[in-house]
């Protein structure tokens, strides 16, 4: 019999096995400053693209001075326990139904953390005899989500509604046999491409099977739709989703989540979801706080303009330098480029320590081997002048990597 942690010596991970060289630079790197379009990196400011605080309220003041009132008032252990026995508030009573009003359904409930809340909500619609019908693509927090399930379970190939089709057919036959039913589950936003998942065309297939629908919309809430309310209402089927669910730590900038769907269904999951049920509630500064923010999206449309404003700025100012940004359709703004893993670590420390822009690099396994994916996010806290800067970097980086630059660079640090 062997160690337990023998395995471990010998196989630190598809990316663990590079910590050696990333970790403190490439991996977790240390941002400091304030949340802003420009952040202190390795004693320098840097121009931040990394950061998904979409609507700039990460440090604005009226949200800091709310922020910074809840916690003098109530500090960060109120209320102790869970919400089921002894962790529920008012503020809590009062940002449900605005939050349920804001995204036109029934009930919403609030939840401690993004990624427990979504696995939880899927671990606690489904049973035994239902099957689960989820997109490739899907965040890791559903892909965990979906794998506490006990029954049966099918991807379909990345927003092909012929491919949902034909698994949604295996679906069918074998719910018809156990008795049980089918949740399919979709992003709104593909947070790593920045697509917006095919929901309309999913919600109209259930004239056709007989399926109930789950959407995780943690980049598309506040950033998409006439208000802001998410994928749903900029594709115009917010009431075809039957489970809608987002995080605060986007556009919210903050900590938290939280699910809307019929008042039946919260009901359920309110009692049945063991990430609540278990641990605990939302702290109370946070509440109040996420009140504030959901009211500035509420009421101040000028910041999701100023977002889009920049957004668009970005995305055509790569486009017309023939940058292939897949594609996406939303904030979220990936740059394809073709590359080893050990050329793309030379690039961007080049992109950091001489052009002094910070973004996420994204190499296999994450992405296709010989594939660099350096994804920018832009926010209402940047300007043209960010956007200037990097375009012209980002020029200059590409002649670089195509031209063998960073190759020769590569070959001679033996540490790469």
């Amino acid at each position: 019999m062997k160690d337990l942690f023998d395995k471990i010596i010998v196989n630190k991970g598809p990316l663990g096995k590079y910590a050696g060289i990333a970790e403190g630079y490439f991996a977790f790197p240390k941002l400091e400053g304030p949340i802003g379009n420009r952040m202190i990196f390795n004693g320098k400011e840097v121009i931040t693209w990394s950061v998904n605080d979409y609507l700039g309220l990460a440090n604005h003041p009226e949200i800091r001075e709310v922020d910074l009132e809840a916690a003098k008032k109530y500090g960060s252990a109120y209320p102790m326990g869970a919400r089921l026995m002894s962790g529920h508030t008012e503020f809590h009573e009062k940002l449900e139904k605005e939050l349920a009003e804001f995204v036109s359904k029934e009930k919403a409930y609030v939840l401690n953390f993004g990624y427990q809340g979504i696995l939880s909500t899927i671990d606690s619609l489904v049973s035994k005899n239902d099957v689960i019908v989820y997109d490739m693509d899907a965040h890791a927090c559903i892909v965990d989500g979906v794998r506490l399930h006990v029954g049966k379970r099918f991807t379909y190939k990345h927003n092909d509604i012929d491919s949902l089709c034909i698994n949604l057919e295996r679906a069918t036959k074998i719910a018809e046999k156990t008795g049980g039913g089918i949740l399919v589950i979709s992003e709104g936003v593909f947070g790593m491409r920045g697509e917006q998942g095919k929901i309309k065309e999913i919600a109209a297939l259930k004239n056709k099977y007989k399926f109930r629908f789950l959407v995780d919309d943690a980049h598309g809430f506040g950033t998409l739709g006439e208000t802001g309310a998410g994928a749903g209402e900029e594709q115009g089927i917010q009431d075809q989703i039957d489970v809608y669910f987002a995080t605060f730590a986007k556009s919210m900038a903050s900590t938290g989540a939280f699910i809307a769907a019929d008042t039946m269904i919260i009901d359920f999951l309110k009692y049945n979801m063991r990430s609540q049920v278990f641990a605990k509630s939302l702290q109370i500064q946070l509440v109040i706080g996420a009140l504030k923010r959901l009211d500035m999206l509420r009421t101040r449309p000028e910041i999701k303009a100023k977002l889009w404003t920049n957004v668009k700025a970005l995305q055509s100012g790569l486009r017309n330098q023939e940058f292939d940004l897949g594609s996406t359709q939303s904030c979220v703004t990936p740059v394809f480029l073709k590359g080893t893993i050990q050329e793309a670590m030379v690039m961007v420390k080049e992109l950091r320590e001489k052009y002094f822009i910070f973004c996420s690099i994204v190499v296999y396994p994450v992405v296709p081997k010989g594939v660099i994916l350096l994804r920018l996010i832009p926010t209402a806290s940047h300007n043209l002048n960010d956007i200037e800067e990097t375009l012209s970097a980002f020029s200059k980086i590409r002649s670089k990597l195509y031209d063998g630059t960073y190759f020769e660079i590569a070959k001679k640090m033996k540490s790469l």
